[in-house]
């Protein structure tokens, strides 16, 4: 290795150390989406029906499907909306606080991911049949994944609130973030379209993570 291939090495390697100390972690827009059980599945589309996997996503394991549904309200509908995978064993819609009140969702709680209790109910409509989904319908609550190593090198634990500052045209920092750490998980944070829309973020971006 040259003299500048070295010297391009050390400038890389402390720039990761410099982010690495900072806690800056990468922000992801989680767009409206359904998770399904088996069977609600095989109600939409038919018996041992299978999603199709069409791309992985960020947290490994999960991945968009090809299959999609509608979701109607009391208020409106809403088409074409994606499935992701795998199965789970309650079903769950995640929506934005603007698409629940378009929708006409009654009960608009924000829950952690697979805490139902509260929720609003939707009409799922797919290819084969539909499904009156009661307490499925939840605001997400913004959160970030982290494996062990990154919670324990950033002394945060499971479950832990804390602040993120996200970078960007209109940058601000989220109050009341959750946690979420798991050997499971990559290091992200999901925020949904209403928050993407305040902090001006437009595609993926990064923030720091505030103790």
């Amino acid at each position: 290795m040259n003299e500048q291939s070295l010297l391009i090495n050390e400038i890389s390697n402390s720039i990761k150390h410099e982010l690495n100390k900072r806690k800056i972690i990468k922000v992801e827009i989680s767009a409206r989406h359904v998770h399904l059980s088996q069977n609600d599945l095989e109600i939409l589309f038919g018996k041992d029906y299978a999603l199709t996997p069409k791309r992985e996503l960020s947290q490994p394991g999960q991945y968009l499907s090809e299959e999609r549904v509608n979701l109607v309200g009391t208020k409106s509908r809403m088409d074409n909306v994606a499935i992701l995978g795998p199965t789970r064993k309650n079903t769950q819609v995640e929506l934005s606080i603007s698409d629940a009140r378009a929708l006409g969702i009654k009960n608009i709680t924000i829950n952690e991911s697979g805490y139902l209790h509260g929720g609003g109910s939707i009409t799922i409509v797919g290819k084969n049949g539909s499904i009156e989904a009661k307490n499925s319908v939840i605001v997400a609550k913004r959160h970030i994944h982290l494996r062990k190593k990154d919670a324990e090198e950033w002394n945060i634990e499971n479950g832990q609130i804390v602040k993120v500052k996200v970078f960007g045209i209109r940058g601000l920092i989220f109050d009341e973030v959750i946690a979420r750490v798991s050997d499971k998980f990559m290091p992200a944070m999901h925020i949904d379209f209403d928050e993407a829309n305040a902090c001006g973020l437009l595609s993926q971006g990064y923030g720091e993570i505030i103790l």
